[in-house]
């Protein structure tokens, strides 16, 4: 019954590229018109078939997970997963499931109430994994956001640096300077901005996976008088500073904190002060990121639209001196982590184990297709007190290319 029921769906509901679909009894069904990617893949399990019913997302990435669901190549899940994100977005889905998906959309703040356990509890789901891990498909400065690909050709390595210098060239650095990096991470940024450009940065994480590592390399890079890293929450930073600048952190504050986050970065930026606020967002209309990313890999993480986040600036007291909105890039760097954690999977294996590999791999592919079929981008929002900090062009930001 359950198998006849997903054939009616799929049959009205995919209308991009074609899908072959084998049934758990063996029986293939062929959908959509073609014209489009094209993908095959199998559900070997009957009780996956219900549970894509009554939520596809969670089912279908679990179902990948456990086996359930399977592919010929990872191209065959690229094509899936792309031809999935375009038909559900044509409104010609079952009216239940565009139900659950407003009412998810009406209720995400509820996930997103981010308090000071929960943040600490979410950040330990994600970061604290070791950091041998991030290593295999990282470059050596573990930079776990977008690279800016200046020369579409660079390695990871070229425009992971690229990009931490074009954050340090909006940050408007002079020697002396304080900076914050809130969510620093494993200290990559801290210690380039420093190590180049002579300011004194404090980074603050919830990890102490991270705080160690960020320690013991301003350690060895003779860096620890200029830099402090912090195991602390950013609601509870008590200095000032000349510069802010957080960098793939503000998809863990969550709407609900929104307020508070940049209030906070109002009150502890000097009267003089710039910010640069980088973060994964979309140029749709708000959504809600799927149930499965937030099991099992962002617990109260969201990508806003930016019409959620220039209200709550103004609010702020803060103004937007500048806006850019990075296309493409993300999905390089994506493209260069599935490629190095492939060739690194059988040390991934060794690690943890199969389950956590395609659980992996489904995060890595899914994350491309959104950024390529469904909104995402990189924003890059400078922020201040006083909109004359900033130069009144970008020229100042090219002028040493």
């Amino acid at each position: 019954m359950w198998a006849r029921i997903l054939d009616r769906v799929m049959t009205k509901g995919i209308s991009y590229g074609r899908l072959s679909v084998e049934f758990p009894d063996g029986h293939t069904r062929t959908y959509g018109q073609g014209g489009g990617p094209e993908a095959h893949i199998a559900l070997t399990d009957p009780r996956l078939v219900r549970r894509i019913l009554t939520n596809p997302q969670m089912a279908l990435g679990e179902g990948y997970m456990n086996g359930q669901l399977t592919f010929p190549s990872d191209e065959d899940l690229r094509h899936f997963l792309q031809i999935a994100a375009i038909s559900a977005q044509s409104g010609s889905l079952p009216l239940p499931m565009r139900l659950a998906h407003k009412l998810r959309i009406k209720t995400k703040g509820l996930m997103q109430w981010n308090t000071l356990s929960a943040s600490r509890q979410r950040v330990k789901h994600h970061y604290d994994i070791p950091d041998a891990f991030y290593a295999l498909f990282m470059e050596e400065d573990l930079q776990y956001t977008c690279a800016y690909f200046r020369d579409p050709e660079a390695s990871l390595e070229a425009a992971q640096a690229d990009k931490m210098d074009h954050i340090a060239a909006k940050l408007c650095l002079r020697p002396g300077l304080r900076v914050l990096d809130i969510g620093c991470g494993w200290g990559g940024l801290a210690l380039r901005l420093a190590r180049l450009h002579d300011v004194h940065v404090t980074g603050v994480t919830l990890s102490p996976v991270q705080l160690a590592a960020a320690r013991a390399r301003a350690a060895a890079m003779g860096l620890s008088d200029r830099v402090e890293f912090r195991l602390q929450d950013y609601r509870h930073i008590p200095d000032q500073f000349d510069r802010v600048v957080s960098v793939g952190m503000m998809e863990h504050v969550g709407v609900p904190q929104y307020s508070s986050y940049f209030k906070k970065i109002n009150e502890i930026l000097l009267p003089d002060g710039l910010g640069l606020i980088h973060f994964i967002g979309r140029s749709t209309p708000p959504r809600v990121l799927s149930p499965w990313f937030q099991k099992y890999i962002f617990p109260g993480g969201y990508s806003p639209a930016f019409s959620e986040v220039v209200p709550v600036v103004e609010q702020s007291g803060l103004v937007v001196c500048d806006l850019e909105v990075w296309r493409g890039h993300y999905e390089k760097t994506l493209r260069h982590w599935q490629q190095r954690f492939r060739q690194n999977e059988d040390t991934v294996r060794a690690m943890f184990d199969d389950r956590f590999i395609r659980m992996w791999w489904w995060y890595l592919v899914a994350a491309e297709v959104s950024f390529t079929h469904m909104g995402l981008v990189l924003f890059q929002m400078q922020i201040a007190h006083d909109p004359s900090t900033v130069p009144a062009t970008r020229d100042y930001l090219y002028a040493k290319s």
